[in-house]
């Protein structure tokens, strides 16, 4: 079927689509919370019905129908396939059960290595960043892993200050010396296109450049000299149904539009929450009843 693409999208929301359309049927995907978390629900309720989702809290074959602001959100728990422990989530994840992640992160270099860590010198850094999280775990034994980072030089560069997540360390075969089990980077979607990594060098290149970008914007964007793809392309919008499933999860663009600060409103807080979570049920409820789920 001819996908009816949307008009009217955020940036993030272009960018959670293109993470979407990376699960595929069939597979086990590890995610965080916010963005990861809403993409694949989408892919699930689009194009991967049986793709089946597990967070870092323990929650495994997760099919949300509110929104999630923690790891141990409870809301993640309801139609979920086992509600089990953080230990056993991420040793299923070292054994190779999981075919996909999604991770962030501060920095990333040309061979897909991230710095989610410090900035500078590990033990006098300008910026204390939050941490690994799961993401090491993600980085080192995924089959393969999306990386969503905002597109800027200084968080592009040469080589990553601290290596939170391994991707190609070196290039080439470095990662299979190391004695990595997982596959490494698949891509990465930033605010400004898509990338992806030759397969025998393990550098990344830009595959697609979002609408409006040129790929000498994303080049300016860049701290090495980034190859280019033979023929870019450009990423594919969202689809009015992907845009419709984000709308319903996140209704006031907590974290694919413009609505971040109300969550942290101090005049706000947890009503503001209530009124998320009963604005997407009833609609959630719906849409899975539309699709068999």
């Amino acid at each position: 079927m001819t996908p009816v693409y949307a008009e009217d999208y955020t940036l993030m929301e272009l960018m959670a689509a293109t993470i979407a359309r990376e699960f595929r049927d069939q597979e086990t995907a590890f995610v965080g919370v916010g963005p990861p978390l809403i993409a694949a629900m989408v892919a699930k309720l689009t194009d991967a019905p049986n793709l089946t989702i597990a967070v870092e809290g323990g929650t495994i074959g997760c099919a949300a129908r509110r929104l999630l602001t923690c790891i141990a959100d409870t809301t993640i728990c309801e139609r979920a396939y086992s509600c089990g422990t953080m230990w056993r989530n991420f040793g299923d994840q070292q054994r190779g059960f999981y075919d996909v992640g999604v991770i962030g992160g501060a920095q990333i270099d040309k061979y897909g290595n991230i710095n989610a860590t410090a900035l500078g010198d590990y033990r006098r850094p300008s910026v204390r960043v939050a941490g690994s999280g799961g993401a090491n775990d993600i980085g080192s034994s995924a089959r393969r892993y999306s990386v969503m980072m905002r597109q800027e030089k200084r968080r592009f560069v040469e080589r990553v200050d601290y290596l939170t997540v391994p991707g190609y360390l070196d290039g080439g075969d470095a990662r299979i010396k190391a004695g990595l089990p997982g596959g490494g980077p698949h891509g990465v979607i930033t605010t400004m296109g898509v990338f992806r990594f030759d397969k025998d060098t393990k550098e990344m290149y830009l595959e697609k450049c979002h609408p409006g970008i040129t790929p000498e914007k994303v080049k300016e964007n860049v701290g090495w000299d980034l190859k280019i793809a033979p023929s870019v392309g450009t990423t594919e919008p969202p689809t009015q149904e992907q845009v419709e499933i984000m709308r319903i999860l996140d209704p006031y663009g907590l974290y694919l539009g413009t609505g971040r600060q109300g969550m942290g409103h101090p005049e706000k807080g947890f009503d503001f929450y209530m009124e998320v979570l009963d604005k997407s049920y009833d609609a959630m409820t719906e849409l899975f009843r539309r699709k068999g789920l």
